[in-house]
Formats: structure tokens, C-alpha cells, sequence
């Protein structure tokens, strides 16, 4: 398997360059979780980086490489999203959080 050299920017890994292994199209995958074990025994916790590119196109359009950028959410996007699934709930969604108390 190929790997390529990553810079991390953000969180605990930030200035740190990994090693990271390639998929089939040539890419490192676009989330990146690093499991980090608790000190008391406890569940590790888990650190989420996202691809993104390392900086602008170049003059014929090639970019220069990716890197990951720290997500403190860390929210899971690694589902498919396709045209016929339904939309992602979002804060605004849950019961209760669109009504206002001047309407009362």
C-alpha cells in the first residue's frame, strides 16, 4: 500500500507530518480519527481531522497535495449522502427549538 506524508493543522497533532495510507484513487480519506487512550482506563477519546487541500491551484489548476485540518465537533460524516436520502436533522429540528417565547 502507498502512503503519503500529511501535515496536521489544529489540535493536539498541530505541525505534526503522519504518514497516511493512500485509497484506491490515490487520496488519503477525507476523515481522519485518531483514538487516544484515557489515562484513568476509561473510553479513549477520539480526535476527528478533515481533508482539506493544502492551498490554492496552482497555475494549471493541479493542487499541491492535502492536508487535515482539526474538527472539534467531530461529528460523523462518513455515511454516503445520496440525491433520495432524506435530509441530516439539525439543531433547529429537534422538538421544541423553533418556538418562541414571545409567541406565547
Amino acid at each position: 500500500m502507498k502512503s503519503q506524508d500529511t501535515p496536521f493543522v489544529g489540535g493536539p497533532l498541530d505541525g505534526r507530518v503522519l504518514p497516511v495510507l493512500l485509497g484506491l484513487t490515490g487520496h488519503p480519506p477525507k476523515t481522519y480519527r485518531v483514538p487516544v487512550p484515557d489515562a484513568v482506563g476509561g473510553p479513549p477519546t477520539v480526535l476527528v481531522y478533515r481533508r482539506v487541500q493544502a492551498g490554492p491551484g496552482g497555475r494549471f489548476g493541479l493542487h499541491p497535495g492535502w492536508r487535515y485540518e482539526y474538527d472539534p465537533e467531530g461529528e460523523d460524516g462518513g455515511r454516503p449522502r445520496w440525491p433520495w436520502s432524506k435530509p441530516r436533522p439539525g439543531p433547529a429540528a429537534t422538538p421544541g427549538a423553533g418556538t418562541d417565547p414571545a409567541d406565547e
